[in-house]
């Protein structure tokens, strides 16, 4: 490590740390320490008599009791799994090109190459430890365990909207953080405050005996101390880290990285807004979204479309993006996408008859006209249950009807979502439905966690028909996300789109005279280790990690529910067709357009008991609400 800014201050916090665990040891040796001077003392007959005698047996077996106790809370320590980030890893002969590029960055900033990549669904980057052999990962040739460089975890959004140089210059930086993580004082800091932090969990750990567990209560109070002695060491040692990385990393690519973070911001938005208004709905209906990350490009080329301060985006995808730096960037994407729906919906690890991918050209029929018909279906279930004119047919009518002459929706909303949770009970888990992974290390064993607020996934019309879903391919064939491989390839060269799609459009033109070459099996989801505790965490944490969005309260259920009844309307009895809208997820489209004043149309119709607004628009468009509509 040279002599940057902070890294002399990292290595001097770095050693308080180890002397927190030195005054540890010293304390547990301690009375080891009386113990032998009273036993020397009474060989030698200068501490003799009945009260040293008494002393000699009370001192030894405080020392024996405390050394026990010392080793127990070190081994538990040691053999502790820290914490992993589940991530889809990335071997050298996938990605060649972006292994080479790592490995120039880190030539030119003169540190230790990264021991591996792996990609993450998220939009940050950073380095991480797995060399504890917990974690299961195979020692590098000639190197010991404890100085194997750390993996380096890289968003994968960043690879589908950044380019070539982009990416190089936002990940110098954290390359650059290599040097300071091969200086020994601050690995075995490092090592050091990872052993605590897993210790703390231990006692939480699924499956351990009431024994085991009440045993396990005095060790995570004695680490929590240690934790608290070191705490403002280590953060402050992690802040000298980066100050010196980043200082290092300034003489590669410097200016280029000012506009670089520009996009890193810009990839965050999209990414957000993709989860959160796209592929959330697809989980929800039982089918993942499989090319997430291509989705990014598409969401933010809509945007640089909409918003005039976006404009210039999309001249970037003229240029090499980075994903062009994978041998099979659709593989490495679907990978992705499943991972990213096991984080943050929780399903399951594997696909199935329930849980099936789905391209973006399937996705309106597949997700957005499934979804409005099996929460149309639920609506008039939910009628039917509170005598609501039984023996009327399924039609938009009845739905206004009932609202209209209704002071409020609670009770209707109340009974959606009790429908709702008595549904996502009823299911069954998700570690039972789904296949168990093999030994590679896809994620299983989990159960999926059914909330109320999340509705059922219904088996899609292939599974119905019991016909195998469709399987995304190697190559991109939607129409919607921009280019992810380079020019050179023009099979799988696409254009962006220019809005809303509306079901199934023509892909790119196939290639004469060429055989279909055999899929490869995509990237493992994997984290080496345990996975009951490496992959997800030492405490068996539930899944979704990371839920996007709450539980959604009755009256959202309800316009939900209002407005998919509204939209089959529009579908069966006035043409208009489901869409996907890359900004704001499933849409109506009458006449390819768009229709965004509808909410606040079923908004009166559900508070204020007002239909007028919502029949004005029906009558514009040409919806015959009392026409039955056809349910799921």
């Amino acid at each position: 490590m040279g002599e940057e800014r902070g890294a002399r201050a990292a290595c001097a916090h770095a050693l308080a740390v180890l002397r927190v665990r030195g005054r540890a040891l010293a304390v547990a040796s301690l009375p080891a320490a009386f113990a032998v001077v009273l036993l020397a003392g009474g060989g030698t007959g200068h501490l003799s008599g009945a009260g040293w005698d008494a002393a000699r047996w009370v001192v030894s077996v405080l020392a024996v009791v405390v050394l026990v106790a010392a080793a127990a809370v070190a081994a538990v320590i040691a053999r502790a799994r820290p914490a992993l980030t589940p991530t889809v890893e990335i071997p050298e002969a996938s990605a060649p090109d972006l292994y080479r590029m790592v490995q120039d960055l880190a030539g030119r900033l003169d540190v230790p190459v990264p021991s591996g990549i792996a990609l993450t669904p998220d939009c940050d980057s950073w380095l991480e430890d797995r060399t504890h052999p917990a974690h299961g990962r195979p020692p590098v040739p000639g190197v010991h365990r404890s100085d194997t460089p750390p993996v380096l975890i890289i968003g994968s959004p960043f690879l589908w909207w950044m380019r070539v140089a982009e990416l190089r210059a936002v990940l110098a930086p954290v390359v650059a953080g290599t040097g300071p993580s091969a200086h020994p004082d601050i690995a075995a800091a490092r090592r050091f405050v990872r052993g605590l932090d897993a210790a703390v969990a231990v006692a939480d750990r699924p499956g351990l005996d009431p024994v085991r567990r009440l045993a396990a209560r005095p060790v995570g109070a004695v680490v929590r101390v240690l934790l608290r002695g070191c705490r403002g060491h280590a953060a402050e040692m992690e802040r000298g880290v980066a100050a010196a990385a980043s200082e290092r990393a300034q003489s590669v690519d410097y200016g280029l990285r000012i506009v670089a973070q520009e996009q890193v911001g810009l990839a965050y938005a999209g990414w957000d807004r993709l989860l959160t208004r796209v592929a959330l709905p697809a989980w929800r209906m039982g089918r993942w979204p499989s090319r997430l990350d291509a989705g990014v490009v598409s969401a933010l080329t809509e945007l640089s479309r909409r918003d005039r301060l976006a404009e210039g985006f999309t001249s970037r995808l003229g240029e090499r993006p980075a994903c062009d730096l994978l041998e099979e960037p659709g593989l490495v994407d679907e990978a992705t996408s499943l991972l990213a729906a096991r984080l943050f919906h929780g399903g399951p690890a594997e696909g199935g008859p329930d849980w099936a991918p789905v391209d973006w050209q399937q996705y309106p029929d597949e997700v957005v006209d499934r979804k409005w018909r099996t929460e149309a279906a639920r609506l008039h279930r939910v009628l039917d249950r509170l005598g609501v004119d039984r023996d009327a047919e399924a039609t938009l009518a009845r739905v206004m009807d009932h609202l209209s002459t209704t002071r409020t929706g609670e009770a209707l909303a109340a009974a959606i979502t009790a429908e709702v949770s008595r549904e996502a009970t009823a299911r069954p888990p998700a570690a039972d439905t789904a296949p168990k992974a093999p030994g590679a290390g896809a994620r299983a064993g989990h159960e999926t966690p059914t909330r109320a607020g999340h509705e059922t996934p219904a088996p899609g019309p292939d599974a119905e028909a019991g016909r195998p879903a469709q399987a995304p391919t190697a190559a991109p064939q939607h129409p919607g996300p921009a280019p992810h491989r380079a020019s050179a390839r023009p099979e799988e060269s696409i254009r962006p789109p220019s809005g809303p799609q509306s079901g199934p459009q023509p892909g790119p033109e196939p290639v004469e005279d060429l055989a279909p070459a055999p899929k490869p099996a995509p990237p493992p989801i994997s984290v080496p280790g345990d996975l009951d505790h490496a992959a997800w965490g030492p405490g068996g944490d539930a899944l979704p990690l990371f839920p996007l969005q709450p539980p959604r309260s009755g009256r959202e259920l309800l316009a939900d529910h209002v407005t998919a009844m509204v939209c089959c309307a529009a579908v069966d009895t006035a043409g208009a067709a489901p869409g996907l809208d890359w900004l704001d997820g499933p849409t109506l489209l009458v006449g390819g357009k768009r229709h965004p004043d509808l909410a606040g149309r079923v908004l009166s119709l559900i508070e204020d008991a007002d239909p007028e607004p919502l029949r004005s628009w029906l009558v514009t468009v040409g919806v015959r609400p009392e026409k039955p509509v056809r349910l799921v």
